[in-house]
């Protein structure tokens, strides 16, 4: 395994797309979590992490997402990220499977129940989340990747309407704020993203998710801990 180097601060962090240098300075950790600062599916392990007492076994090795180098795609055939290394065993992607195998290393049920009705109803939830996400990705990635001539507004109106079907169901039936979990955690980090990449001006149109968040964000100092860089 190559190198990784220990959590990163917000503060610590380049204001750009490129991440803090690595340091070999500091011994390897049972685990290995690549991504980046900005990512809001990394963002959602680093909580987990944060939450469930691993930080000392997890280092961070940032990808470098402009770098052909960066061994990423030999990691993740997919070259998506997080994607955690593990000194045994084959690395996990994507965000979702990897909190599976946090819970168990931190041998808790504090993110998702481990049977029954309850853990399907928040699966269901959590991958809703995170298809606010993935939504908001293909929206950039429609701006990032194709001229202006070759853009298109039916694929950007479809993704805009799968999140804002998303974000009514939220409004309409909100997890508690006062839990910390997987549900919670991925709704978060999808507001989270929607703030910071200004995709779309979701606030006035759902207030109950704006009161949420703000709860949410009071309750679980993690999530501020993880915040992206400002710029």
């Amino acid at each position: 395994m190559s190198p990784a180097r220990r959590w990163p601060s917000t503060a610590d962090a380049l204001s750009t797309e490129r991440e803090p240098a690595m340091t070999t300075t500091l011994p390897a950790a049972p685990y290995t979590l690549r991504g980046t600062l900005t990512s809001p599916f990394a963002r959602k392990v680093r909580i987990a992490i944060d939450v469930l007492g691993l930080t000392d076994q997890v280092a961070m090795w940032p990808v470098q997402p402009t770098d052909p180098a960066d061994p990423i795609e030999e990691q993740n055939p997919l070259g998506k990220y997080p994607c955690l290394l593990r000194q045994s065993g084959p690395p996990v992607y994507d965000s979702s499977v990897i909190l599976e195998l946090l819970q168990d290393v931190a041998r808790s049920e504090a993110l998702l129940p481990a049977r029954g009705a309850e853990r399907i109803d928040m699966l269901t939830r959590t991958r809703l989340a995170d298809g606010i996400i993935d939504a908001g990705a293909l929206l950039i990635y429609e701006d990032r990747y194709h001229e202006p001539a070759h853009r298109s507004d039916v694929w950007r109106e479809r993704q805009t309407g799968k999140i804002l079907r998303a974000l009514a169901a939220f409004e309409h039936e909100p997890p508690p704020p006062d839990r910390t979990n997987a549900e919670t955690i991925t709704l978060a980090c999808a507001l989270g993203f929607l703030d910071k990449r200004q995709l779309i001006a979701w606030r006035p149109a759902f207030p109950a998710l704006v009161a949420w968040l703000d709860a949410f964000a009071r309750h679980e100092p993690a999530f501020g801990r993880t915040a992206p860089p400002a710029a």
